[in-house]
């Protein structure tokens, strides 16, 4: 895809995040995967007060061009880009639910069904590292392992989608997933499913939202 196109997409993309409640402030940043390396919000920049021109272009080497420094985090949005070539787009956010939760070091557990929506039978809490460090980044790529999604504790979420507008959409139904554990627990400890009962979850998430074909009239 054009860059000047991607760069249009991810400003975009980082303006909604305050919008769907992911996000306050400057906190938070995310990325796309480009020709040249990845695109990435840059730091501590008010998105209101940025043009796409500001998005900082990221080789995998590390270095960077552009007007202002890459977010602090750009090290484990170039990790998990280079350990999921399935990945387009990279979010990470101070979402309210999702940072409570992490400053629990709680993982998820299968509450829920649509945990598999995540990958697995669970979604795993990463240990807690300094922001920008290499540490934080290879916490969050062992986490990540088999998952699109994680918990970084005392800090927050970050997860992965194959274009931008899928890495929104799952971040935004991944903070809903934890204010849903988190309104659950108020009341006692949920009832999980079981492995088994998860494992046909899982199955069947391998098609969920593909097209298939219409069944055929008998009538």
């Amino acid at each position: 895809m054009n860059e000047n196109v991607l760069r249009a997409g991810l400003l975009a993309t980082a303006k909604a995040m305050a919008n769907c409640g992911l996000n306050t402030g400057t906190a938070g940043n995310a990325s796309v995967r480009c020709s040249r390396g990845f695109l990435i919000t840059p730091s501590g920049m008010a998105y209101e007060d940025c043009t796409p021109d500001d998005m900082a272009l990221v080789a995998m080497d590390g270095s960077w061009r552009g007007p202002y420094a890459p977010s602090s985090e750009w090290r484990i949005h170039r990790d998990i880009l280079a350990a999921h070539p399935e990945a387009g787009a990279v979010l990470h956010s101070h979402a309210p639910f999702a940072t409570a939760l992490a400053c629990h070091r709680k993982p998820i557990p299968a509450f829920h069904y649509m945990v598999a929506r995540f990958g697995g039978d669970d979604i795993r809490c990463a240990p807690y590292a300094t922001f920008g460090t290499q540490a934080l980044s290879d916490g969050a790529i062992e986490a990540l392992d088999g998952r699109n999604a994680c918990l970084l504790a005392n800090h927050g979420m970050i997860v992965f989608g194959s274009d931008l507008r899928r890495t929104l959409a799952l971040a935004v139904e991944f903070e809903g997933l934890c204010e849903q554990y988190w309104r659950a627990c108020q009341i006692g400890e949920p009832t999980l499913l079981t492995a088994a009962e998860m494992s046909e979850v899982m199955a069947l998430f391998k098609t969920y939202g593909q097209a298939r074909p219409a069944a055929s009239d008998k009538s």
